[in-house]
């Protein structure tokens, strides 16, 4: 009995462990069950915050006709209040510049609508949900209408726009009391008075009809309570206003007793035409017309969102009869001559910037770029410069010629505002719908128009130099180079697929190793190649296609790290730099393994997906969908980390850095919880690059956007040449006019570049330094993988000939790069001449005859000269 009593015990025991293990074992499932609960009655009892309509409140002008003068001694701005429009008088030249062309209103060519952009100084356009997009000028939509406000300061304009299709207001009486209104009418005669009095609505407190509401009555009109009123019907037509106004007039009715009984009207007239508010200010600053453009004042609704911005859209420009040129900054710079003809071209534009990476779309055919935000006109001997400040990245320089939509040939920069994504939604709308960035940044547009005593785009590229030197003062000194800056980008490893227990797995494969690389470079320096600026690429992390920096770890087919260390106390111990290369901004063939986790690692479009992006077909021009390399943009403050990674790892080994893309692209993000707009990641990478070149790091960076360049010691592929579109008349070297012998620069990689011969012309008339990149396998190396353009890199293969260019060179040129580039013209359409400080001439002949130059210089066809 004892026994089965202790039996059951036991059993009951066990039974009573076995539940509560199930219980344990259950319990994360609960917890979770729970959370669900909780979550979906939170979900269930929140509110969503009801969205509003924002209400913008038109302006209205109560100015006078006299013009309103702004005086700084330099400058002297006069606006007509009843246009804003304005001419700008340079003091010390008397050149007189117009914000709007004179004889807009009589242009033969252009088309009403066209007429009002040439009259307005401020254009905007708006969008809707399915991308219709509408454009607004300030002449057709809102000095006409008489809903705008100039507001004077000390050395400064500020014009408030309202735009849209606002009732005009005529000088009549909204709400006027009976004793006035007889009054009024008995001064007309009886056909005029009868006419007024059918378009007023008479209202008696006390005789009411029953469709009136009395409450709201008097809601509307308070002094109904103890005045007979009369209310102007709402559908009066505007030509009766008109005449209404004339007969109030003669009557004695004035401007002040219009907004006294303005005051009666309480109620709100609600239309369904959009209205948009914009504020332009334009300031005088020494002998610079600075205009801003303030995102805070910008005033829309969120179903029309204001798309671009174009202030002074036709400032300077110049007509039919008028000789000049326009600037624009396509590779170095190229200018449009006034009237050329070329009116079955394309317009001019171009992306300061390039493309925002974030921002999506469907097919690329060319990409457009301008890696300094500059414009500007020429006009006899005097001529200005329009640099972008602030919003410089939301820009975009357009120009056209003479004789297309207008008689007038103009150059500005058009802002886009609210960015927009689209989304195919073919199974439910036979439309795409586009969503658009919600808020935006408390940022001021702003342009700054210098004016220069000269008619030269030298005497406008010195302009621009000066400008740089005072807005990066003490990164811009003179350098002192003593011979040709030369840049090598050594390649040292690639990823090729390779067979591993019959299974693809892609692995480095080396091209140079640690050790060849100092090899090559100390047989390039026992050649006579000195000032070398070495660029070490797919030195890490997986090899030219880099895996995240989030760990940088060599390869080890490339050696060890003493081999890697070794090579760069080498380089450097003869005077060259060694830059180990990066990427930081993007995140190529990269997973949990290697730190990148992309639902929160990668940048966030519009649409908050993540920023996953494609290569595009060159022949279909459209993403590559099925494309398996697909690689994510980081989020900015990843990228951020990623870039002091790699600043750290090459310090680790006495090496400067080189990024591939931190100075060159530059991408907004959209990213929930921290969104960066394109301006506020440029202040980024500015903090960025500053912090890295104070802290004493060698920096090296890619085309060399202008924000970018102060800092870095070396700048390779800069667009020197640009894309030769038809439309422009002649190539120059404005930027290298503004910043050689300041910053060490080279065009594109000689050996590779498809045409080589072209690319060491380019470098003579650009003052350029010159950049090879080298291997130490030979091109087979590179077959069945994605790296032909390798194929001419082989040291050995390329030695003769790069010592060759080099050594002439240096001769004829290496004494030019620590002084400013001074002059230069185009002798012909092949032939140009570029001078510098010490009287030093380079003439480059791209033509395929001998050229014979007025002061008797032979230069032979396809070469340069130079004659010191």
């Amino acid at each position: 009995m004892k026994n089965l009593k202790t039996d059951k015990k036991k059993n009951t025991n066990e039974k009573s462990i076995k539940i509560k293990e199930a219980i344990f074992k259950m319990l994360p499932s609960i917890i979770l069950a729970l959370i669900l609960v909780a979550g979906i009655l939170v979900i269930i009892n929140i509110k969503p915050a009801t969205e509003t309509d924002q209400v913008v409140e038109p302006y209205t002008f109560e100015g006078g006709e006299e013009p309103i003068v702004v005086d700084n001694g330099e400058l002297k701005l006069t606006m007509d209040p009843k246009t804003t429009t304005f001419s700008l008088e340079v003091k010390d030249s008397g050149k007189v510049w117009y914000s709007n062309p004179e004889g807009a209103t009589s242009d033969p060519l252009a088309l009403e609508d066209t007429k009002a952009y040439l009259q307005s100084p401020f254009i905007m356009s708006y969008s809707i949900t399915q991308g219709l997009e509408t454009t607004y000028s300030t002449a057709g939509f809102s000095t006409n209408n008489g809903i705008y406000e100039i507001v004077p300061g000390e050395n400064e304009i500020r014009v408030n726009y309202s735009l849209g299709n606002v009732e005009k207001e005529y000088t009549i009486p909204p709400v006027i009391t009976k004793t006035e209104f007889d009054g009024y009418l008995g001064k007309m005669e009886k056909k005029s008075a009868d006419l007024v009095k059918q378009y007023y609505k008479k209202y008696d407190i006390n005789k009411l009809s029953a469709k009136d509401d009395k409450n709201e009555l008097l809601a509307n009109y308070p002094i109904m309570e103890t005045e007979v009123i009369y209310v102007l019907r709402d559908k009066t037509k505007e030509n009766t206003r008109k005449t209404m106004e004339q007969l109030f007039a003669d009557a004695g009715y004035t401007y002040e007793k219009f907004l006294a009984d303005k005051e009666l009207d309480l109620s709100s007239k609600s239309s369904d035409n959009p209205v948009f508010n914009a504020s332009i200010v334009y300031k005088l600053e020494g002998k610079d017309l600075v205009v801003e453009v303030p995102f805070k004042d910008l005033g829309y609704d969120k179903d029309t969102p204001i798309y671009t911005i174009t202030p002074l859209p036709y400032f300077g420009a110049g007509g039919p009869d008028q000789e000049g040129f326009m600037f624009v900054p396509e590779g170095g710079g190229a200018t449009i001559n006034f009237n050329n003809g070329k009116t079955a071209q394309a317009s001019y534009y171009t992306n300061v910037y390039g493309w925002d990476m974030c921002l999506r779309r469907d097919a690329v055919v060319h990409n457009t770029r301008a890696y300094y935000g500059v414009f500007g006109v020429s006009e006899g001997n005097d001529s200005f410069i329009c640099i972008l400040e602030e919003g410089s990245p939301y820009a975009a320089i357009q120009a056209d010629v003479a004789g297309k939509n207008s008689s007038y040939n103009y150059v500005n920069a058009k802002y886009s505002v609210c960015q927009r994504e689209q989304y195919d939604v073919g199974d439910i709308s036979n439309s795409d719908i586009y969503e658009y960035v919600k808020d935006l940044p408390d940022e001021t547009l702003t342009q700054r128009y210098s004016f220069i005593n000269s008619g030269s785009y030298v005497d406008m590229a010195k302009n621009y130099g000066q400008y740089l030197q005072k807005e990066y003062a003490g990164y811009m000194d003179l350098l002192n180079n003593n011979s040709t800056p030369v840049a090598i980008n050594m390649v040292g490893a690639i990823d090729k697929v390779k067979q591993i227990v019959g299974i693809p797995v892609s692995r480095p494969l080396k091209l140079t190793s640690y050790k060849d690389a100092d090899a090559i470079v100390k047989d390039l320096e026992a050649n006579g190649v000195s000032n070398m600026s070495i660029k070490y690429t797919g030195w890490c992390n997986g090899g030219v296609k880099q895996k995240v920096l989030k760990n940088v770890k060599t390869i080890g087919a490339l050696g060890s790290k003493k081999d890697l260390q070794n090579f760069v106390k080498n380089a450097e111990a003869d005077g060259n730099q060694v830059y180990l290369d990066g990427i930081t901004q993007y995140a190529y063939d990269s997973n949990l393994l290697d730190g990148f986790f992309s639902y929160s690692d990668a940048a966030k479009l519009i649409s908050k997906e993540r920023a996953e992006l494609h290569k595009y077909s060159h022949i279909t021009y459209a993403e590559r969908e099925n494309d398996d390399n697909t690689y994510f943009l980081l989020h900015t403050d990843v990228a951020e980390n990623m870039g002091d990674n790699l600043v750290k790892a090459a310090g680790k080994y006495g090496a400067g850095a080189s990024f591939q893309d931190l100075g060159m692209d530059l991408s907004s993000d959209f990213y929930k919880k921290k969104t960066y707009s394109r301006q506020q990641v440029l202040d980024k990478q500015v903090e960025q690059l500053k912090r890295y070149s104070d802290n004493g790091t060698p920096l090296m960076i890619n085309m060399g956007n202008d924000y970018a360049i102060p800092f870095a010691s070396m700048v390779t592929d800069m667009d020197l040449r640009g894309s030769e579109y038809t439309i422009l008349d002649e190539c120059v070297p404005f930027f290298q006019l503004a910043v050689h012998g300041r910053i060490n620069y080279t065009g594109e990689s000689i050996n590779i570049c498809g045409n080589m011969e072209d690319e060491v012309l380019y470098s003579a008339e650009y003052g350029a330094g010159l950049y090879f990149t080298l291997m130490e396998e030979t091109s087979f190396a590179t077959q069945k993988t994605l790296y032909t353009e390798y194929y001419g890199a082989t040291y050995d293969a390329w030695k003769d000939k790069l010592l060759n260019i080099y050594s002439r060179y240096n001769t004829e040129l290496g004494h030019t790069f620590n002084q400013e580039m001074t002059g230069h013209d185009n002798l012909s359409a092949d032939v140009s001449c570029t001078e510098y400080a010490d009287g030093t001439k380079v003439y480059v002949n791209y033509g395929y005859s001998e050229f014979k130059t007025d002061d008797g210089v032979t230069v032979p066809a396809r070469d340069y000269v130079v004659k010191r």
